[in-house]
């Protein structure tokens, strides 16, 4: 692994200008591109709520696949370490957020993940192994509301 410090870079490029620029609230796209490097482009908008496009990732989606997917690689890598063999992982994550005309935030994030692990494994370890993948989560550490994580372990059939 290597330590010290990291850098990221990505480019949001707006994209919906609809011929009049922001002239009024509703008359423009919240469409956007997101790129990094030679990353597949991710399509972006604002929350339907917000006069997004609900078919295109916004940045609430994206800040909780964030902390998921965080989460979920902690998990593998001591797993791995400690001889624990996963076999299929899939997290329902959610997240709550409040809007107001102050300050709109998420209140809070559960993370749901169904986890498969080699029949004979220790269950009890595969499941503890969680609160140390949360302590250790770049995104969790980051963020200013609380990450709780309710997992499930079973063992793969014989």
């Amino acid at each position: 692994m290597a330590y010290g410090e990291h850098k990221y870079r990505v480019s949001v490029q707006w994209t919906g200008n609809q011929g009049s620029g922001t002239s009024g609230y509703r008359l423009y796209s919240r469409d956007h591109i997101i790129r990094s490097g030679t990353k597949p482009d991710i399509s972006g908008s604002s929350d339907a709520a917000f006069y997004g496009d609900s078919t295109r990732w916004n940045p609430e989606d994206l800040l909780l696949a964030s902390a998921s997917a965080c989460h979920k690689l902690w998990y593998l890598h001591l797993c791995a370490d400690a001889g624990i063999c996963v076999l299929d992982y899939v997290d329902d994550a959610e997240g709550t957020m409040i809007d107001n005309p102050e300050q709109g935030r998420f209140t809070e994030m559960v993370l749901h993940p169904r986890v498969i692990i080699r029949a004979g494994d220790d269950r009890e370890l595969a499941a503890s192994l969680h609160q140390e993948a949360h302590k250790k989560c770049y995104v969790a550490n980051s963020v200013n509301f609380p990450i709780r994580c309710e997992p499930t372990i079973e063992s793969a059939s014989t």
